[in-house]
């Protein structure tokens, strides 16, 4: 014992000797660590999930029908109607047609994000020129009842794919879906608490 004591020496035992603290290591303190978190973009990682691939599938297979039905059985379907119903049927089908390709020029350029043929960035900048229509909140006027049966059932579902792409796209930039009613403990309710969580640790 006394032989180790011996060999441990102070810090300084020489006269005029001084202990230099600057020399030691800093530890980081816990704001400093806060400084380095970075947020985690969980849109994205949803985005390419299966999620997509089922939206893909559905969104593009619409878009052939309607083509197919604007084609052939539409032009016969539309001969027959009365006059407010034949300018609804104009309307109606290129408001239906313009906002599928919309869908289409998405749909694409997502497909080619989770495929690694195009970075995210460049998607974002081609996907800011596509305009998304606006949905109407009701539909109905003059000659829309009157539209063929099978026409009202590709804008039906041109609106819920359509709506579907809108909320992808929102999370794929970040925000939280707009999902409706908003229950505890679901998607936009763990959503809202993720992003509420990462933000505190950013403060």
């Amino acid at each position: 014992m006394r032989g180790f004591r011996r060999s441990v020496k102070p810090l300084a035992t020489e006269p005029g000797a001084k202990l230099n603290l600057a020399s030691r290591q800093r530890v980081p303190f816990v704001d400093e660590a806060k400084e380095k978190l970075q947020p985690v973009a969980i849109g994205p990682r949803i985005i390419a999930s299966g999620g997509f691939d089922a939206l893909y599938r559905e969104g593009m297979g619409l878009i052939e029908e309607v083509a197919a039905y604007l084609d052939s059985d539409g032009r016969s379907e539309s001969r027959g109607l009365k006059r407010e119903a034949s300018f609804c049927y104009a309307t109606e089908s290129m408001r239906l047609t313009t906002r599928l390709m919309q869908l289409a020029s998405w749909l694409l350029l997502q497909r080619a994000v989770n495929e690694g043929e195009l970075t995210a960035e460049n998607a974002r900048t081609e996907k800011e020129k596509v305009r998304f229509s606006a949905t109407p909140t009701e539909r109905g006027g003059p000659g829309y009842d009157e539209l063929p049966q099978r026409l009202r059932e590709f804008i039906t579902k041109g609106d819920r794919v359509f709506a579907r792409v809108q909320q992808f796209d929102k999370l794929e930039r970040g925000g939280v879906p707009d999902y409706a009613p908003a229950t505890e403990g679901g998607i936009a309710d763990q959503l809202s608490r993720l992003k509420a969580a990462f933000g505190k640790l950013r403060e």
